[in-house]
């Protein structure tokens, strides 16, 4: 064994190449892929008020985490594919 680091194929070193589907989906695609997160957040989101409002407050609480995470992850979708608000 001598003192030299060894490197093995596969190291980060490597350059990765995009993936091929990386520009996959239309304009209209993305749009609609975008109405479809922003319903499933808002409907997320009135339940979430629905709950709170009949006073059912701890289960509201727990149903504002996937709330928060599906508004989230819609407001990332657009901000990612540059659509306005």
């Amino acid at each position: 064994m001598s003192g030299a680091p060894r490197i093995r194929a596969g190291c980060a070193s490597e350059t990765k190449a995009p993936p091929s589907s990386a520009m996959s989906k239309t304009r209209r695609e993305v749009l609609d892929e975008s109405r479809r997160k922003g319903i499933a957040a808002g409907a997320m989101a009135a339940t979430t008020v629905v709950l709170g409002a009949v006073g059912l407050l701890p289960v509201a609480a727990v149903a504002a985490v996937p709330t928060a995470v599906l508004g989230w992850r819609w407001w990332k979708h657009r901000a990612e594919n540059g659509i306005k608000f």
